[in-house]
């Protein structure tokens, strides 16, 4: 699994609102220059964080996005799974791909399940706010 541009994007997006909404919207062209972003790729990432119903937009002069939830209820895994197509760790067991005919006798198998396994564990246990709290510790 290669986790696109797209994606951590969209995730350096998700931290920034959580850093800096408080109790306002937070415009598109700030998190843009914050985070080195071109601001219509940017747009782009953010219609589909809009219609997964991860961030509230509003219009206007005090308008911009902000987070739908708090940022201890978003984890990683739910963010990069409405940008990416596919997290699966190999081709194998991807939910794109059809069925693989050859399990029942691939040696591998059991790998690439137990590799995907450990890999969407810590998405799916990573929260936005882990990776807020986790900033300059690593």
């Amino acid at each position: 699994m290669i986790v696109t541009t797209k994606g951590k994007n969209a995730l350096k997006f998700m931290v920034d609102l959580s850093m800096y909404q408080g109790d306002k919207y937070v415009r598109l062209k700030d998190v843009a220059q914050r985070e080195d972003i071109s601001e219509k790729y940017l747009e782009h990432i953010v219609s589909n964080l809009q219609r997964s119903r991860k961030v509230i937009s509003a219009r206007g002069a005090n308008g911009g996005y902000r987070l739908a939830k708090k940022p201890q209820e978003y984890t990683v895994g739910e963010i990069l799974k409405c940008i990416e197509n596919d997290l699966s760790s190999s081709n194998c067991i991807s939910g794109t791909s059809n069925d693989c005919e050859k399990k029942a006798q691939c040696v591998c198998y059991p790998l690439w399940i137990k590799l995907d396994q450990a890999i969407n564990g810590v998405l799916d246990y990573t929260t936005l706010q882990d990776l807020i709290d986790w900033n300059g510790q690593i």
